[in-house]
């Protein structure tokens, strides 16, 4: 929890009502984002993002797998989320434990369409080896390395982003002419094939302080907010999922309009997300 004193919490209050937050940013003003590729050798994709003072690391490991018996034409994704015990007080104890698990239902929510997996934005059918018999499991790891505010958005970042960087291992298939037998996989060392994301969305969180609400909120101002609302739009402007935070509640039209504030926040960011990684891949 911030503490802050009256006289600041007046002046951040005051600034946002405004339009000129404590740090000189509008209310629909992201921080400066940086993007790293390639962090972890040993990931088959990995990057991080940072987000003004937030920093956060996503990793991808590909492992070969079975499909489920409800989904035998769908590989299958998992996000979990981690939060460094030094990446802020409020994370020692069970506090990161609590948070770590908030954010990891939050991604899986927004991106995957929940834990089945069955409303996924991910393209899971690209995961299939072999129908019914095997396919590419996903674990994607999210780490927050240091926090001050917006952890649900960078972390949906270092995910498309780290997700630009997974090569999926290319697999020859041996079928025996009897079908329920496991067929024999060869998997190449040499050759990968890119994981497409032009429909991995980013999540864009607008934080509703007194009657004004902005995007990329800090710490500070997080612990001025009546509630939130986190919105994941593809690039094409759909709305992908939605998930909202905080114990006041919205009327449906400011809901309406939080999501159409949204959907045009989301292509500035994901101009400015793309800039980013044509950057980290140049300097590869």
């Amino acid at each position: 929890m911030v503490g802050l004193s009256e006289g600041e919490k007046h002046f951040i209050r005051g600034g946002i009502a405004q339009d000129l937050r404590a740090d000189g940013r509008r209310r629909l003003q992201f921080r400066s984002v940086s993007v790293e590729t390639g962090v972890i050798p040993q990931a088959n994709g990995s990057a991080r993002v940072r987000l003004g003072a937030t920093e956060v690391i996503a990793s991808v490991k590909a492992e070969l797998g079975k499909p489920s018996i409800l989904h035998p034409d769908k590989g299958k994704v998992s996000i979990f989320v981690d939060c460094s015990p030094t990446a802020a007080p409020m994370f020692e104890g069970r506090g990161s434990e609590e948070l770590s698990t908030e954010l990891s239902v939050a991604l899986q929510r927004c991106l995957l369409g929940g834990k089945s997996g069955a409303g996924a934005v991910i393209d899971l059918s690209s995961l299939i080896v072999v129908d019914g018999k095997v396919c590419w499991d996903l674990y994607i790891d999210g780490l927050v390395i240091s926090s001050d505010g917006n952890l649900l958005d960078a972390l949906a970042s270092a995910i498309k982003v780290a997700l630009s960087d997974t090569g999926i291992p290319k697999v020859n298939v041996s079928l025996s002419a009897a079908t329920d037998e496991e067929p024999e996989v060869d998997v190449s060392d040499e050759e990968f094939v890119q994981f497409d994301t032009s429909s991995v969305p980013v999540i864009v969180t607008l934080t509703k302080v007194g009657k004004d609400y902005i995007v990329d909120a800090t710490s500070e101002e997080e612990s001025q907010m009546s509630s939130a609302v986190s919105v994941s739009v593809n690039r094409h402007g759909k709305i992908c999922g939605l998930t909202k935070r905080g114990g006041a509640g919205l009327d449906p039209s400011v809901i309406f309009d939080m999501i159409s504030v949204a959907k045009h926040v989301s292509q500035q960011f994901l101009s400015l997300l793309d800039s980013e990684i044509a950057s980290a891949e140049a300097a590869e």
